[in-house]
């Protein structure tokens, strides 16, 4: 490994060394840069480094009177080495009769299917939470089973839904419909005018989540949408305060290489928001910590190393790496990369 001895070690950031790494994520791209960190830390010679989770609560919905909580389960399944990689999200080995059923009885969202292995843990989450659990508490309770051999937390444990205003096409009209209705529905087609974070006026990050961006050691932003999974998140009240104030460094990796998105229609997102779909449009739009954004440094893919001199002169540290997450080793490197950007920006 380069870089992270530098910064776990003693003294380093004025920590004893044991706080270990936040990240924050969010579904499908986020679990699958998380399971390669995982791998790098715990192949070093001091043992495993803790990694905490803070995941993106926005896609989760009430959907036949269950709590579906999307990213918070891909990172579970991922970690918990139960995930479908043929899909990339889901259980492996599912299958969907209860869905069926559901849908002949005209309840739910047809194009929203949810396999038979995933709606028990739907079914254990509301349960729990009717019992009166905070969603950080049942997340704990859930992951027990899975052993993901991180710290998963939820963003909040308040109900803050993404929903997208789009113009319909039928009507003419601007109506809002939830984020996943946009997302798998109409796969992202149908522009949309903004993101809105509904319940957000009453909202507020967790105290697990706040501290865990405190008390690290280093925070990395996973290569996750910036708009509606990493924006989410940074829009909670408390999340970007604690990112601008904490000690550690803040480092992000580029969800976009050679100017397409990784995975999903993180475009679509951006144009909605008038930002280029780049990594130096994305840098900067995350913005530097010392000019009142969130990031000390942003790690690039290597098709991109022309931005870095670009995000340099914005105050954002940067270097160029392999970003394509082909398997877990290759991932483990690239999460190698972006530890060695935070031990230069600590330094």
């Amino acid at each position: 490994m380069t870089g992270i001895i530098d910064i776990t070690s003693p003294g380093a950031t004025g920590s004893t060394g044991t706080a270990g790494i936040t990240v924050l994520a969010g579904g499908v791209g986020g679990a699958r840069f998380v399971r390669g960190l995982r791998e790098l830390l715990s192949s070093g010679s001091g043992g495993a480094t803790p990694i905490t989770v803070i995941a993106n609560t926005g896609d989760d919905m009430w959907l036949t009177g269950l709590r579906v909580c999307p990213d918070l389960d891909s990172l579970m399944y991922t970690l918990g080495g139960a995930n479908d990689e043929v899909r990339g999200w889901g259980r492996a080995g599912e299958t969907e009769r209860v869905s069926a059923e559901l849908t002949a009885y005209g309840v739910g969202w047809p194009w929203f299917t949810l396999g038979d292995l995933d709606l028990s843990t739907h079914i254990a989450r509301t349960s729990m939470l009717r019992d009166g659990l905070t969603l950080t508490e049942a997340t704990a309770r859930i992951a027990e089973r899975w052993q993901p051999g991180v710290t998963l937390l939820p963003a909040t444990d308040d109900e803050v839904e993404t929903h997208v205003e789009i113009v319909d096409p039928e009507t003419g009209e601007s109506r809002p419909i939830h984020f996943e209705e946009w997302w798998v529905r109409h796969r992202a087609q149908v522009p949309a005018v903004r993101f809105i974070n509904r319940g957000i006026e009453r909202a507020r990050a967790t105290d697990a989540a706040a501290s865990a961006i405190a008390d690290a050691e280093v925070v990395l932003l996973a290569p996750s949408n910036p708009v509606v999974s990493i924006g989410t998140i940074v829009a909670l009240p408390g999340i970007a305060e604690a990112l601008r104030s904490t000690a550690a460094p803040v480092v992000g990796v580029s969800p976009i290489i050679g100017g397409s998105a990784v995975r999903g229609m993180a475009d679509a997102c951006l144009r909605a928001i008038g930002v280029e779909t780049s990594a130096l449009a994305v840098g900067e739009h995350y913005g530097a910590r010392s000019a009142g954004g969130i990031i000390d440094g942003w790690l690039v893919g290597d098709e991109d190393v022309a931005s870095v001199p670009h995000l340099s002169a914005a105050g954002i540290a940067s270097a160029a790496a392999p970003l394509w997450m082909t398997d877990v080793a290759a991932t483990a490197a690239m999460a190698d990369a972006a530890l060695a950007l935070a031990s230069r920006v600590a330094r």
